[in-house]
């Protein structure tokens, strides 16, 4: 029999998978896919610092449309001042409480009972689950893409179950994210007494010039589906601890959030060069985490939202607010939207989903996939 979406969340729960997760939450998340039919390919990539990463890759079906669940079984650090055990998956007054109960463990669990209840002969069905969203996400999602390239496998469209829900469950879906950049900046300098300043230089001056004129930088407006791109100096470090000395070096880091209108490199090189023409031997190394992206809406969306509408009466806000999710590299592969569970816990001491919410939940994904495999 396949499992009850309660029961199989709280023992998702009761996995310790702090990032990066490995073995027990793949354990029994393999064991009950298995059980239902699918055929599980698990595999470890990576090597420190970002990996080793595990990651899980269930296909039910070899024909027909091919509808792909993605998500993640990793959890970020329980904290202190928890209630309970924050691993325990306890039930109390109609609630699940547990680090991961709605990022993303009790959409995994609503969606792997969901397609327990789809006929195998409906079309293709595959989880995307990785054990690194929560991290780097380095050897995660992108490695499952690889694998699946390798394999030959492409979905035709994909959900991924992200806590987006905000006041009730179904009233929000995510149509695109904002991309992320961290930008690290080292200005060097040349140490010397502050009372013999012509025999040093002190790159505090030009890091504060550079900075000023970054933030000063407008990159947009905003356009119809997204928030204008915003710059953030995340941290401004100098590590001098005498009164009495310039400092051999400054350091600088950056957070660029922004939207369909920018590209990731293009940002690094833009603030590469406002920061060389104060400081021309400064390194300025750039990470992107992900480009913004954008499933325009249409029939994808409007499938979710048709269900959605059925069961709770409701017509959720399309939006791309909020931070980054692994859909932007999987909406390379094909449409994909984000809907899950409510958010208002998410990675908050005493985290916590509804039980008539994961039930609900599993009743909406069942819709989801039914009209996404016949076609509708």
């Amino acid at each position: 029999m396949p499992a009850d979406v309660v029961d199989l969340t709280c023992r998702l729960i009761a996995c310790d998978s702090v990032t990066p997760a490995t073995g027990s939450v793949f354990d029994l998340l393999a064991a009950e896919l298995v059980a239902i039919g699918f055929a599980v390919d698990r595999f470890t990539v990576g090597e420190a610092p970002d990996g080793p990463v595990e990651n899980l890759l269930a296909v039910r079906g070899n024909g027909g449309r091919h509808f792909a669940f993605a998500g993640h079984v990793d959890v970020v650090p329980a904290g202190a001042g928890w209630q309970g055990d924050p691993f325990g998956g306890t039930i109390r007054d109609g609630l699940v409480f547990g680090r991961g109960a709605v990022d993303m463990k009790g959409a995994v669990a609503a969606f792997v009972a969901a397609a327990a209840r789809v006929p195998a002969d409906a079309g293709t069905i595959s989880l995307i689950i990785t054990g690194d969203e929560e991290g780097p996400a380095v050897y995660g999602t992108r490695a499952l893409i690889d694998r699946m390239a390798a394999r030959g496998i492409k979905p035709d469209l994909c959900l991924v179950g992200e806590p987006t829900s905000q006041q009730r469950l179904g009233d929000m879906i995510k149509i695109g994210r904002r991309g992320s950049v961290n930008i690290w900046i080292d200005v060097p300098g040349r140490q010397g007494h502050v009372a013999y300043p012509h025999l040093a230089d002190n790159p505090i001056t030009p890091l504060i010039a550079a900075l000023h004129e970054i933030e000063g930088i407008v990159l947009d407006g905003g356009n119809a589906w997204f928030q204008p791109s915003n710059i953030e100096i995340t941290d401004l470090s100098v590590g001098n601890p005498a009164t009495n000395v310039i400092p051999g070096h400054a350091a600088a880091r950056l957070s660029i959030r922004f939207n369909d209108e920018q590209r990731g490199d293009a940002l690094v090189e833009r603030i590469a060069g406002v920061v060389r023409s104060h400081a021309p031997h400064a390194q300025v190394v750039g990470r992107v985490s992900g480009e913004a992206f954008l499933t325009q809406p249409g029939a994808f969306s409007t499938l979710i939202a048709d269900a959605i509408g059925r069961h709770t009466g409701l017509a959720p806000e399309l939006s791309t607010t909020g931070g980054t999710s692994d859909a932007r590299f999987l909406s390379a592969l094909c449409p994909t939207v984000e809907f899950g569970l409510l958010n208002a816990t998410m990675h908050k001491v005493d985290e916590a989903v509804a039980i008539d919410d994961l039930r609900l939940l599993e009743e909406i994904y069942v819709d989801i996939v039914g009209a996404a495999l016949a076609g509708e």
